[in-house]
């Protein structure tokens, strides 16, 4: 989810790649779980959040948004985002001791905080939110072992594919005068990316590339 806000804000001022040590490692969380209450709708999932959790919990997209997501306008897309429920507005997966219950496969959003992603030139960049986490004792810890996701280099540029896609996306979407264009280019979205089952068996990567590509042609039909 973009943010309005400049990086001196909400930042130590420093960017970080993959290799590089920051003070984010909060000691396995423990007898904390703030960032798991209160997300509202921002905690966003992308294509392999969902090819993920319904892999290891054994469940569709349309079984998925009865238990765990909801879809809702994020930056002019329809996007899930993961579910807060009850008094506290927590996370679903968190359980009764406050912890995550689907931590093997929990989304990358999660995987990324107290970090986040500073997108230029095609790229990104990671940098340590400084208001969000309430832990005051973090460590330095490898940006790389802290997201803590196999094939880092092809997970970074999924994650920036995706993101450029989807602000091509919104630019078609926030030009259109057809309703009927913006109707159908967010349910394409949604139907290919999410809804339209990945090949367990099939390298995943391979599968959203495929569905990228036709994407992208949609995108250069519509800007015509």
């Amino acid at each position: 989810m973009r943010r309005d806000v400049s990086l001196e804000e909400i930042s130590d001022g420093k960017l970080y790649g993959a290799n590089d040590m920051v003070k984010a490692d909060c000691q396995d969380c423990t007898g904390c779980s703030d960032c798991c209450q209160g997300m509202g709708d921002t905690l966003v999932l992308d294509p392999l959040d969902v090819y993920r959790l319904g892999c290891g919990l054994g469940k569709s997209c349309e079984e998925l948004a009865a238990i765990c997501m909801d879809f809702d306008v994020a930056d002019g897309n329809i996007l899930p985002h993961l579910r807060m429920t009850g008094r506290d507005e927590q996370c679903v997966f968190l359980n009764k001791e406050g912890r995550c219950s689907i931590h093997p496969i929990r989304p990358g959003f999660c995987r990324l905080f107290p970090l986040g992603r500073y997108y230029q030139d095609g790229g990104f960049q990671y940098f340590l939110q400084i208001h969000e986490c309430k832990k005051t004792n973090r460590s330095k810890i490898k940006v790389k072992k802290w997201i803590d996701t196999p094939d880092l280099k092809q997970y970074e540029k999924f994650v920036a594919d995706w993101h450029y896609f989807l602000l091509d996306v919104q630019k078609v979407l926030y030009d259109a005068q057809d309703p009927d264009l913006i109707r159908n280019l967010n349910l394409y979205v949604v139907n290919s990316f999410y809804q339209k089952p990945y090949d367990p068996q099939m390298d995943f990567y391979s599968q959203f590339y495929q569905r990228l590509e036709k994407g992208r042609e949609l995108l250069k039909l519509a800007d015509d």
